[in-house]
């Protein structure tokens, strides 16, 4: 396949531009996994010239990119140029095409293609029209794909729109929704881990698993994205993308083949059989909570409705926790209880498969569940895998302690783990889709998060709790277990720390 393209990045003088995407094009320059033939047009409001352009881009590479490696830096920047764009006015985008077309004749280049929307999503339905009217989405000269970032929506009806929308001018294949938590290697080797492993697969199920968790906990709290973020929350934020898609990768069925289509059906198995949530059983299943003031290594932290850009009266979730189930064979009566939160103890993502206790436990412990052996598939930070399992305490009798079986990425010292967006720009530029959520994957997503978005905004008897920042969010969250026995798992930044309650 003719990868040779040019590349469009609308929003070039933001900060995703500026701290992942060039970076990321760079990483994949140095590892020599670009095309032969590419160039990269930057294309915002901001009046800069291709120099200006080049010497911005440097130094953000300078300062973002992992690798202390710039010898090909200056020939980098070459392939980098700038096109001034109003992003509501046509003649803008025919003066893009037109410089394009110029472009592919001197350079000799087809018409290959990829359109990055960098910018906020009110532009969604913006650009890719304009592209459109002006025939930039045409693969008669060569493929066309248009990258989307996340929210794919604000809820179901904005989702349904957005969708319309873009159907109405782009074939589904040429649709890349990018998720850069699908981009991490962690996240990818669950295939692996599930699919390649004998041990593992025969026990993937109701029959021995317990419960499965899925936390994403961030250290931070709103930073600079308060306006923002208050229109949207944690359930919007991470849940209805990030952590669903995580859950679909867990639970998904072997799929035929690694070919893109199959990975995703199975997917989109999974969100169509996600059991649907009542609005009545909404405060049974979900607890919401928003982080206070509060003192952190004796620091003063500002609670979240002190945050810049924050109403005093905001009802916006920071922290969201949920349980549920999945209707099939394998996953039948198995809950899934997945939260997220911001202004907690440390950041971290990981994945904790809870095993069920032995038929018939022979060795006294006080609490069965702590004998039961987990997988915790750590996410970030440091990425790995670890089993816990019992042996015996030396000594006289049977007393039991757990012990941790663990690996950690950082041990393959003479690998180059790329980054999240390193990955799915590189498959972008392949065509590969595997990685990427689909319409009705994110339609299904939505329909599964509607009656909890409903019940949160309209019925004033469930409560938002405050939980103190520094802390593991509200404690009403541990009523989502049936069992008082079992609590949510407390990971640590450090991956064999996995029993701590950690403060950091």
């Amino acid at each position: 396949m003719d990868t040779n393209h040019i590349h469009v990045i609308f929003g070039a003088s933001g900060d995703l531009a500026k701290r992942k995407l060039i970076p990321a094009l760079y990483s994949l320059y140095v590892q020599n996994l670009m095309p032969e033939k590419f160039l990269i047009v930057g294309a915002a409001r901001t009046d800069i010239s291709n120099d200006g352009f080049r010497e911005l881009m440097g130094e953000s590479i300078k300062k973002f990119y992992r690798y202390d490696d710039f010898s090909k830096l200056n020939e980098f920047l070459k392939h980098l140029f700038y096109e001034k764009i109003q992003y509501d006015d046509i003649n803008s985008y025919q003066n893009l095409s037109d410089k394009l077309n110029k472009f592919r004749v001197d350079k000799e280049i087809n018409g290959n293609s990829i359109f990055y929307l960098s910018t906020p999503p009110s532009l969604y339905d913006v650009i890719p029209l304009n592209l459109a009217l002006v025939g930039l989405n045409n693969e008669s000269d060569g493929w066309k794909r248009l990258i989307i970032e996340k929210p794919f929506g604000y809820d179901l009806y904005s989702a349904l729109k957005l969708k319309e929308m873009l159907l109405r001018n782009w074939k589904e294949e040429q649709i890349f929704r990018i998720d850069h938590y699908l981009g991490k290697e962690t996240v990818q080797n669950l295939l692996v881990t599930r699919f390649s492993n004998g041990i593992f697969e025969p026990l993937w199920n109701r029959n021995y698993i317990h419960h499965i968790e899925v936390t994403s906990a961030e250290k931070i709290g709103v930073e600079n994205r308060g306006g923002y973020y208050d229109n949207i929350g944690a359930l919007r934020d991470m849940i209805q993308n990030h952590l669903l898609q995580v859950v679909g990768l867990i639970a998904m069925e072997p799929p035929s083949s690694l070919e893109p289509i199959f990975i995703r059906n199975e997917i989109l198995k999974v969100f169509q059989s996600l059991h649907p949530i009542k609005i009545e059983e909404v405060p049974f299943v979900s607890v919401r909570g928003q982080y206070i003031s509060s003192y952190v290594n004796d620091e003063y932290v500002k609670g979240y409705r002190e945050e810049n850009n924050i109403s005093p009266e905001s009802k916006t979730e920071t922290y969201a926790a949920l349980k549920f189930y999945i209707d099939n064979w394998r996953w039948g009566g198995v809950p899934f209880y997945v939260r997220t939160g911001k202004r907690l103890p440390t950041q971290v993502t990981e994945v904790v498969i809870h095993f069920k206790p032995t038929p018939h436990f022979l060795f006294s412990r006080k609490n069965i569940y702590e004998a039961c052996n987990k997988l915790i598939i750590r996410i970030q930070p440091d990425e790995g895998m670890l089993l816990e399992i019992g042996i015996k305490t030396p000594g006289q009798g049977f007393e039991v302690q757990n012990i941790d079986l663990d690996f950690r990425y950082s041990e393959l010292r003479n690998q180059r783990i790329p980054e999240a967006y390193e990955r799915l720009l590189y498959d972008t530029i392949n065509g590969d889709n595997t990685l990427f959520a689909r319409t009705e994957e994110v339609i299904a997503a939505w329909k599964f998060l509607t009656p909890i978005i409903e019940a949160w905004k309209n019925n004033p008897d469930i409560p938002l709790y405050g939980y103190p920042a520094g802390t593991w969010g509200p404690l009403e969250a541990n009523k989502l277990f049936e069992d008082k026995n079992i609590t949510w798992h407390y990971p640590c930044r450090n991956l064999s720390d996995n029993n701590s309650y950690c403060e950091l």
